[in-house]
């Protein structure tokens, strides 16, 4: 196989810092982080709650009476909550780390 690594496209060939899904996130300012991990957590949200709606309709076809609000308190606001926490402590650490970085070279 002939290797195509040299045609691919690089997402920021020169960056060193961390990278998630090889995307850069070390740069962001202080609202960004915070931004980032608010749209973190209202997508899983989101996202968890539909497969839960989605879940309890299939449960509904099969005879089952369900209360659909179980897909928002059980499992939609979990994983909103713990996204938003594991992204805001990711990219908070992220943001320290570069802060604690950038003070520790000499100008």
């Amino acid at each position: 196989m002939a290797d195509t690594s040299a045609s691919r496209p690089q997402i920021a060939p020169g960056y060193t810092g961390p990278r998630f899904l090889g995307a850069p996130v070390g740069d962001f300012s202080v609202l960004q982080t915070i931004l980032l991990s608010l749209a973190s957590g209202a997508a899983a949200f989101f996202a968890a709650t539909f497969l839960a709606i989605m879940s309890l309709l299939v449960a509904t076809m099969f005879g089952h009476k369900v209360d659909f609000s179980i897909a928002y308190r059980w499992v939609g606001v979990p994983v909103g909550i713990a996204v938003l926490v594991i992204a805001g402590v990711f990219l908070t650490s992220a943001l320290v780390s570069r802060i604690r970085r950038s003070a520790q070279t000499p100008r």
